[in-house]
């Protein structure tokens, strides 16, 4: 079986979180918003219970903490969940960067169809996206600025803290998709300034099919004007209506609650693993994807001289499984739009393998490395 290193892309669930899931869906199968009998009201104090502890990790209100199916959706309803107010108030201008997921990116797209006007950053070769460059595009037209915290293909933080706290001081919103950070950068998250914050459970050890938006309540006590995409009942205050999945909810508070007490631990083990990592490849020819002093612990985004990625995948397949970039896309094998956007040309993105793992990971490079040594 050959090692696990996409943990970008998912990474495996906990097994305290899957015997928490297990206990629920065993015993606790109610619908969270039947009111006449003991099961609805069982899984309904599961879920406000869940919220409760995820809320308190994040240090918002829990009424602001919308649960949905994941980062994809709740990118989707900060983005289009704006198009009416943007109609209606002339204010549809929406300021985001070229390396953001797709999930963010396409919803932007349909946004420019419907007559919105929207500037699109790219970053520098670091891999970072510019503040400045971002604040001196916002206008008194501008809605909605979108930059997501930590890019899932090179790992490489972006400034949304300096981003946030420029925007305060101005009438636009503000979103952070906040996917790969979530359970990593707790932390950072907690002194972030924003609006509307996206995060999904499958990226920290918590279940698929679950996660959350922050629709944050300013001083005005106001919301940023996000309407429903979808209608059918006021299941998540109406933004997300639907039988609620108490099972996946209780999942994803475990697994955001076990993130918050090991955190030291994990990002420690993480850190040791890059640096066995650099170690092993010592002596090799190679380019970094992205400025290693704003990069996780956890991701690598590594181009090696005269090596196609294709051709390692292939050949490694038995020893590791790992990708070159974000699971949205790399099953087109089309060259990845981030590193382009970066600077890159072809051939050092086509030689680019992005490696990621977690606190319990352990991994012996030296076969990888004995494949590129072959390759040279």
């Amino acid at each position: 079986m050959p090692i696990y290193l996409d943990y970008n892309a998912s990474s495996p669930v906990d097994e305290r979180v899957l015997e928490r899931m297990i206990d629920v869906y065993k015993h606790n199968f109610g619908n969270a918003d039947s009111r006449t009998h003991v099961f609805g009201s069982t899984a309904k104090e599961i879920v406000l219970k869940s919220r409760a502890e995820i809320a308190e990790v994040l240090s918002v209100d829990q009424t602001d903490l919308v649960f949905t199916s994941g980062s994809t959706e709740s990118n989707n309803i900060a983005v289009l969940g704006m198009l009416q107010h943007a109609i209606s108030s002339g204010r549809n201008h929406f300021i985001t960067t070229s390396i953001e997921h797709k999930a963010v990116l396409e919803p932007l797209k349909k946004m420019a169809d419907q007559g919105c006007i929207v500037d699109f950053i790219d970053p520098d070769s670091s891999g970072r996206v510019s503040a400045d460059e971002i604040m001196s595009k916002v206008t008194d037209k501008t809605l909605l600025v979108s930059v997501m915290h930590v890019n899932s293909e090179t790992g490489i933080i972006q400034p949304v803290n300096e981003i946030g706290e420029a925007l305060a001081n101005t009438n636009a919103f503000f979103h952070i998709d906040a996917t790969q950070s979530f359970g990593k950068m707790n932390y950072e998250i907690r002194k972030l300034k924003y609006d509307l914050l996206s995060f999904s459970g499958h990226k920290l050890s918590g279940p698929q099919g679950i996660g959350g938006l922050v629709i944050r309540r300013g001083s005005d006590y106001k919301r940023p004007p996000v309407s429903p995409l979808f209608y059918g009942g006021q299941q998540e205050r109406g933004f997300r209506p639907g039988t609620t999945p108490v099972a996946l909810v209780a999942g994803l508070a475990m697994a955001v609650s076990l993130s918050e007490g090991e955190y030291k631990k994990h990002q420690f083990n993480c850190a040791n693993v890059k640096k066995d990592f650099m170690s092993a490849i010592k002596g090799l020819e190679y380019n970094l994807n992205g400025d290693p002093r704003f990069c996780i612990p956890s991701t690598i985004n590594i181009s090696f001289s005269r090596v196609d990625a294709e051709g390692a995948f292939v050949a490694l397949k038995d020893e590791y499984a790992f990708s070159n970039g974000s699971a949205c896309t790399s099953g087109s094998f089309s060259p990845s739009y981030v590193l382009k956007a970066m600077g890159f040309d072809e051939t050092r993105i086509a030689s680019s393998l992005r490696i990621s793992w977690d606190g319990r990971t352990q991994v012996d490079f030296s076969t990888l490395v004995e494949y590129i040594k072959s390759i040279v």
